[in-house]
């Protein structure tokens, strides 16, 4: 059977692998399958650079036998291809180590009615053409802007996909999703004084999508105040996080409370469950039921039930990031947090993974900083994360007297996590747009290293 040229497997063909791989010798078994297509175009300075087309198509395995479990994948759904597979993952699950933590996830966990409706796939068909008109569009208002003087490329993109899922406890899973992406990368300046930024927007539906226009001038006007940037001297100081960076660490702490970390040992977040770790106005959620979201899905990948789910309520942290294996291992219950591919078996991660919004506005929330920092890039990375220990490379705008001035490059800023978080406030400016999302945070007295 095939689908826009993909192979592609029903639920109930799905269902009947597991049941085949149940009569082979498995105790238990589960099999996840992924399909998909994507068009893409590259432009640069009025010319389309490459036109890129693929279909996908690719099955995982996962046999179960007493406490041993196997993987195995395949990316051709023949009948002869899938009896080998059945019995390659036998063999290979008789001679793995016991997993005393492996297994199905519970049955009572397992959404098998009632899946809420997100409305993640955009059934319209956008062709190369249109992808095309996107990417030269957003180019051409970019380079009309006084002061950019190059283009690093457009790109646009639309992918569509579906995931099916069963599994020997009888649950059969399926769902459909798109997205739709446009981007621009400009330089403004000459020889040694260049510099360069970059813009985009990507949505699940069409219509959703920002304007080439938007993203043009957004990238060009991020790029024009980048222009004759300067380095402070070493100092401590208030930096506040650009929304496009300061998500960033949502992503540390979204590491910390990752259940096979903690049931390892090691995060630096380890003995704070249902203790304060960041201010009291502060609350976290991982809600994979957004409608339209980024990384929005009606149930884990491994069949669990999921829901909107407190992470830090009123600066305390109330849930760790689970799925059955790591919940296992701590005494829990999953929470519907599995994430897997077809080679791999599931493993912890967060869907839709926000800080809500504050109550001051950008302008606010800098107006009594009479020196600091507002991060706009950050470089590289050196962060511990068993000890919190954070330093990275970063550039953006000096901050006096609660107004942006002149540009910064080239500095560091360090901390520690466990610090920066119980002093961080956050502005009114949320939006959801990355899967892991945060609106403008200051953090007080952090060391930069400048000149």
């Amino acid at each position: 059977m095939k689908e826009n040229g993909a192979d592609i497997m029903s639920p109930e063909k799905l269902n009947d692998l597991v049941a085949r791989t149940q009569k082979a010798g498995a105790d238990h078994a589960d099999a996840v399958f992924f399909t998909g297509n994507s068009s893409s175009v590259s432009w640069r300075l009025g010319k389309l650079e490459e036109m890129e087309r693929s279909e996908n198509s690719d099955l995982g395995l996962r046999v179960i036998i007493g406490k041993n479990q196997a993987m195995v994948s395949s990316s051709d759904m023949s009948n002869e291809a899938l009896d080998e597979l059945v019995g390659r993952s036998i063999d290979m699950a008789k001679n793995t180590p016991e997993d005393p933590y492996s297994g199905l996830a519970d049955k009572e966990l397992l959404a098998m009615d009632n899946l809420p409706a997100l409305d993640l796939c955009d059934d319209r068909n956008i062709d190369e053409e249109t992808l095309k008109n996107l990417a030269a569009e957003a180019e051409a208002h970019a380079l009309e802007i006084e002061g950019i003087t190059n283009s690093e490329g457009a790109g646009a993109s639309t992918t569509k996909g579906s995931i099916t899922l069963a599994n020997s406890d009888g649950f059969v899973g399926n769902y459909s999703s798109s997205n739709f992406g446009c981007s621009i990368s400009v330089i403004a300046g000459e020889g040694t004084a260049m510099e360069r930024d970059y813009a985009w927007t990507s949505k699940r539906h069409f219509e959703d999508m920002e304007s080439p226009y938007k993203i043009a001038r957004e990238a060009a006007e991020r790029t024009l105040k980048k222009m004759n940037p300067r380095k402070p001297d070493t100092c401590e100081i208030p930096v506040v996080y650009d929304p496009r960076v300061s998500r960033s660490l949502l992503g540390h702490m979204a590491g910390a409370i990752n259940g096979g970390g903690v049931a390892r040992g090691t995060s630096f977040l380890l003995e704070m469950m249902e203790k304060e770790i960041f201010p009291k106005n502060i609350n976290i959620m991982d809600n994979p039921h957004i409608i339209r979201g980024p990384s929005s899905r009606p149930f884990d990948a491994e069949g669990v039930r999921n829901a909107p789910m407190d992470i830090v309520k009123e600066g305390v942290l109330k849930n760790w990031i689970l799925d059955s294996t790591s919940a296992r291992q701590l005494k829990l219950k999953s929470n519907g947090r599995a994430s897997r591919g077809t080679s791999s078996p599931p493993s912890p991660a967060a869907s839709n993974l926000y800080m809500e919004a504050g109550t001051l506005s950008v302008k606010e929330l800098m107006s009594d900083i009479k020196q600091g920092f507002y991060v706009t890039e950050l470089i590289g990375s050196a962060v511990n994360g068993i000890t919190g220990d954070y330093s990275r490379g970063a550039s953006g705008f000096w901050i006096e007297n609660g107004e942006l001035t002149y540009p910064v490059n080239e500095i560091t800023i360090a901390g520690n996590l466990k610090e920066m978080f119980l002093n961080l406030t956050a502005a009114d400016d949320l939006e959801i747009r990355y899967g892991t999302d945060a609106p403008t945070i200051r953090i007080e007295n952090m060391m930069l290293a400048g000149s």
